[in-house]
């Protein structure tokens, strides 16, 4: 390609919000004019689609459940709900509402999984950025430290009680169904550190959920703090322009208004039939092309800024969770799915892009840059970082082209709620254009709870090992030789399993290596 036609391309293929300054330049990845126009009819039976999902229709048939995050979002602001949180988190901020102590909260601890923690976890990391909790109060205008808990993971929990008083830490719980078994461990680990510390756990904790869930009765026999309502037709996923993102921005001092009306901004943009005035239209025929329609590209972010460094992961979950299905909505087995990965730029520069620049050519890559430097940082006459890490994109960007690498590029001016709320508002629009391209339902999960069941199989297994070596009064053997004594052989890995994890914690389980046999021996007393 021609350094003309290179120019011709970019002006062709680039797609400019001039209000916000937000752009998406596609010039660089591999297509033609015929491969667009050959999806104009996958795209135009998208859009009726997209119409549909706005005007109502059920578009997540598996469950039966609407779809309503591009739509609730419209008059969020407008609610009492949001009204409700503005002024519970400013009442909270200037020490108006307390805990059980009286004494003004310090911190909030915002314990979910999956979207109820991904979400804003990135709002906090790139408004607020890393170093948040290290200021004063005085610096954060009284609002809150925060930190999250989104695994059932002890050595997270370890870490956290080492940095929180209860006295002065508030708690946000939240689970929409309210039986998300990582958030139930934390809440009741929670409870149990409050009740150690001699604290009233009920006036800390807060509750996030839909009404009549098992969290929401629990929060209220339990007469917490507070309980804030979560629609059943907003799936984790792309919950962050709802209560689940806006509760815990409120409480740092984040405008949450302006990230809604970013996110609406886009949605408006994104509501056009036409595919080169839409970019969510535009990027979803795109990564179609690459992959052949069947995500046979990996889809690599790589933000240039630091604060960026989560949306990897948030897209990781968006995209994957949205996208990986095995079923199409036929019930033909399609094994559809879209690998995500990334980290940040210049830094993987240092890292995988050797990989990218020499190795397989089994991806695309978007870059995001910022053009607003955060501050001043001369590194040199007329030069300074900010120019440096513009550099090392459009270097990096050119190098990958010339070896026949794809690329897109998004630009925003700078890193605020309102930027966010757009680069997250394409995303969400893109993924659900993209599951109508290749016919998948976007906004069902069937493996993650393939998962859970399968993981409550192992738990319950742990317990019928437990009975029965109970009932023995004490047994040593290897995994084969106990199993086979408690009439559980077929479960001999999965019994050594869950030995190897007891000899580490527990005082009655113990393990020695047998040398002769290269196995195990266990005792449990």
């Amino acid at each position: 390609m021609s350094n003309q036609q290179w120019i011709e391309r970019n002006r062709q293929y680039t797609l400019t919000d001039p209000e916000s300054g937000f752009t998406f330049a596609a010039a660089g990845m591999k297509f033609t004019p015929e491969q667009l126009q050959s999806l104009s009819g996958k795209l135009a039976a998208a859009h009726q689609e997209m119409l549909k999902l706005e005007a109502g229709a059920v578009k997540n048939p598996d469950e039966n459940r609407k779809v309503t995050h591009f739509t609730d979002r419209i008059h969020y602001t407008e609610s009492s709900l949001f009204h409700d949180v503005e002024v519970f988190a400013a009442a909270v901020s200037k020490g108006e509402v307390t805990g059980s102590t009286g004494k003004k909260f310090e911190s909030a601890v915002i314990n979910g999984i999956g979207g109820s923690a991904l979400g804003p976890q990135l709002m906090q990391f790139a408004v607020n950025g890393p170093y948040w909790n290290e200021r004063s109060d005085a610096e954060r205008h009284g609002y809150l430290k925060i930190y999250f808990l989104d695994n059932t993971d002890s050595a997270e929990f370890a870490d956290l009680i080492q940095v929180i008083d209860p006295e002065t830490t508030l708690v946000v719980n939240i689970s929409k169904s309210g039986g998300t078994q990582e958030t139930k461990n934390n809440a009741a680990a929670l409870q149990d550190f409050f009740k150690s510390k001699n604290v009233d756990f009920a006036p800390h904790f807060t509750a996030i959920t839909m009404k009549d869930s098992s969290l929401d009765r629990q929060a209220h026999s339990e007469k917490w703090l507070r309980i804030f309502d979560m629609a059943e037709s907003i799936g984790g996923r792309t919950s962050e322009t709802s209560i689940v993102g806006h509760l815990p921005a409120a409480l740092t001092g984040i405008d949450f208004k302006s990230f809604i009306d970013g996110a609406c901004a886009m949605d408006r943009w994104t509501r056009n039939p036409g595919m080169m005035e839409n970019p969510a239209y535009f990027m979803a025929a795109l990564w179609y092309i690459a992959g052949g329609g069947k995500g046979d590209r990996n889809l690599v972010i790589v933000p240039y800024s630091d604060r960026l460094i989560l949306l990897s992961r948030y897209f990781q979950q968006l995209i994957m969770e949205s996208l990986g299905k095995e079923l199409d909505l036929d019930g033909n087995v399609v094994h559809q799915g879209l690998n995500v990965f990334g980290n940040k730029g210049g830094t993987d520069a240092h890292a995988f892009i050797q990989q990218l620049n020499d190795g397989r050519d089994d991806f695309f890559v978007t870059f995001i840059e910022v053009l607003k430097n955060a501050m001043p940082l001369p590194v040199g006459e007329n030069m300074d970082m900010g120019n440096y890490l513009h550099g090392f994109l459009a270097g990096l960007s050119s190098a990958l082209r010339s070896k026949g690498r794809q690329v897109m590029q998004i630009t925003i001016s700078e890193i605020n709620p309102y930027n966010l709320g757009m680069i997250i508002a394409l995303y969400e629009r893109t993924v659900a254009v993209y599951a109508e391209l290749i016919h998948i339902n976007a906004f069902h999960q069937p493996g993650v709870q393939a998962y859970k069941l399968a993981a409550k199989g192992i738990l319950d297994l742990r317990a019928k090992v437990i009975a029965a070596v109970s009932s023995s009064n004490g047994i040593s053997g290897t995994a084969a030789e106990i199993a086979a004594a408690i009439g559980m052989a077929d479960d001999e890995v999965e019994i050594a399993g869950l030995f190897d994890k007891s000899s580490a914690n527990c005082d009655y389980v113990s393990r020695a290596w047998d040398s002769e046999r290269k196995t195990w021996i266990y005792t449990i007393k």
